[in-house]
């Protein structure tokens, strides 16, 4: 047994050497790039909409527009951290501002999916396309 152990340790040294480079570049393909214009559908108990999102992102960091007929326009900054994305921005509902919160997980380089949380008085579902890239 212990002359097989002297064996299988430069096996496993050689196999954790090649294994090593994918795993870094499988973590560095992780990391999403989210810059350009996505369309969204948000789907809630009240209804749907489909609002434009314009993203700009620099890092872990991104800025961005949000215009839909329902919210109107509206600035907004955020994260995107791996595959997980999120934003907030503030709207006036009916003369009270609420804070709304999109938060999800980019699925390859043109699709989002994930929640959108209306200041605790709602929510919903959205997904996103990416229209075009800048």
């Amino acid at each position: 047994m212990r002359g097989m152990r002297v064996h299988l340790s430069p096996i496993m040294f050689a196999l954790a050497i090649a294994i090593i480079p994918a795993a870094v570049a499988a973590q560095t393909d992780k990391k999403a790039d989210v810059t350009g214009k996505w369309l969204f559908t948000v789907n809630t108990d009240a209804g749907s909409g489909t609002p434009t999102v314009t993203l700009k992102q620099q890092g872990d960091s991104i800025t961005g527009h949000y215009s839909s007929q329902t919210f109107g326009e509206a600035d907004f900054k955020g994260t995107v951290k791996e595959q997980k994305i999120s934003f907030s921005f503030r709207v006036d509902m009916q003369g009270t501002a609420v804070s709304v919160t999109y938060a999800g997980t980019v699925e390859g380089n043109d699709a989002m999916k994930g929640t959108v949380d209306f200041g605790g008085m709602g929510g919903g579902t959205f997904t996103a396309k990416r229209q075009s890239v800048p």
